[in-house]
């Protein structure tokens, strides 16, 4: 790929003897692409230092603390990428996890699932990404504490990094990732919809078809059966039947609304109306359904789809997808059946004639055929511009900031939004 593509790409400049950070990226809220050298900003000064401030959490319940003089991260395995990074996208998770102690795996730890930034690292001259690329990362891999936003450098596998358009804003390209995947799976492995049948540039992978001939050895047992039989052939959505969403406004809604629309489904969003209906309809809603009458939004449902709904997704939690269950379509005989899929939780009571679903989030890292198949249907979408982003909120302060960041998303009071935490001057 050479330096005139269409993605965005950081170059290495000789001054005054320094390695110089020169980029070309478009930023949000500035009309054009900037293109800037910043001799205050070698690009591989704190690589040589082998050092890098990170945000660590050392015990659930306590805020993030900055810590300096931090380990850069190493590449390991063949097809890893190191990232600089740019802009991080804050989660739901990023304060549930340390507030409700889960999602872990040790401490003191980094957290951080989304970030966008500059390639400083390859491993191999093969990858599909090189260096002076600006990429972005969802990182699902949250095991590994090298792939966490929450830091300056960190490590990604190309086939898990998305190249970035010259069209695109850094930022709200750091809010998309972990979105991205999970409606994209959620649609795609879960209901078995085939992107293939995506008219024009937009056309996207058959997931169902890259697992059937994907290595079987490299996805996880806990996620085989969600991979390989959740949704029978005969069962799959297709293009015409109804899907609902529940929790629409959010950016997983957002973009599997978007997503689901391109495939030609019918799309019903549950939300708050007044505040998020314009640009729901704007994203190609079909029906509107406010979610502060529950009861009256499962009626309306029902009396839309005339009982018949088969496919429901939930993003809000476990209450509301025994409310969207209600609305569901019950097999009385041996014809298909009714499928639900919460992506925080399932209902309690289930009920035997509908097939509940959880995200296989791990197969986006844990195989290369999915995980490649995804980010370069993403690299697409976004040069089409057949998707929408999501709105963004800034936040300042660099990493130091982020736990005034994650205050403001816990209180609620962004909604329908993604928060960026800008870690370059330029983010």
């Amino acid at each position: 790929m050479s330096t005139t593509s269409t993605f965005l790409q950081c170059k290495e400049v000789e001054g005054n003897g320094q390695v110089l950070f020169h980029r070309h990226i478009f930023v949000e809220g500035q009309g054009d692409s900037t293109d800037t050298t910043r001799s205050n900003s070698p690009i591989d000064a704190k690589l040589q230092t082998s050092k890098q401030n990170v945000l660590l959490l050392h015990a659930a319940r306590e805020k993030y603390k900055l810590i300096e003089d931090h380990a850069i991260p190493s590449l390991i395995h063949n097809g890893e990428i190191l990232v600089k990074v740019v802009a991080v996208g804050l989660n739901p998770i990023d304060w549930k996890g340390p507030a409700f102690n889960f999602g872990i795996p040790a401490l003191p730890w980094i957290n951080g699932r989304d970030f966008a930034g500059v390639v400083v690292q390859v491993s191999n001259e093969s990858s599909r990404v090189r260096v002076g690329d600006i990429v972005l990362v969802p990182s699902t891999d949250y095991r590994d504490i090298r792939k966490a936003a929450f830091q300056e450098y960190a490590v990604a596998t190309h086939y898990n990094a998305a190249r970035i358009p010259s069209t695109t804003s850094i930022n709200a390209a750091a809010s998309l990732g972990v979105a991205f995947v999970a409606s994209t799976l959620a649609l795609g492995v879960s209901f078995g919809l085939d992107f293939s049948t995506i008219p024009g540039s937009a056309k996207g992978p058959n997931l169902p078809k890259v697992l059937k001939d994907a290595n079987i050895n490299v996805i996880p047992e806990d996620i085989r059966k969600e991979c390989f039989s959740s949704a029978p052939e005969s069962e799959r959505i297709q293009r015409g039947d109804w899907l609902a969403i529940w929790g629409a406004s959010t950016t997983t809604g957002y973009i599997t609304l978007q997503l689901a629309k391109l495939c030609g489904l019918k799309v019903i969003c549950v939300a708050d109306v007044a505040r998020h209906g314009a640009k729901l309809l704007d994203a190609g809603a079909d029906l509107l359904v406010d979610r502060h009458n529950t009861e009256r939004a499962v009626e309306i449902i029902r009396g839309v789809t005339g009982g018949k709904l088969r496919f429901g997704l939930d993003i809000v939690g476990k209450d509301t997808a025994a409310l969207l269950q209600n609305a569901l379509f019950r097999s009385e005989d041996d014809g298909p059946q009714a499928h639900l899929l919460g992506l925080t939780g399932i209902p309690k009571e289930q009920d035997p004639r509908i097939h509940y679903h959880t995200v296989p989030i791990k197969l986006f890292h844990t195989s290369p055929a999915v995980g490649e198949s995804m980010v370069t249907w993403l690299e697409g979408l976004l040069q089409t511009d057949s998707i929408k982003l999501p709105e963004v909120v800034h936040a300042k302060g660099g990493l130091a900031g982020i736990n005034d960041a994650l205050d403001i998303l816990r209180e609620g009071s962004v909604s329908g939004k993604r928060i960026v935490v800008g870690l370059d001057s330029q983010a």
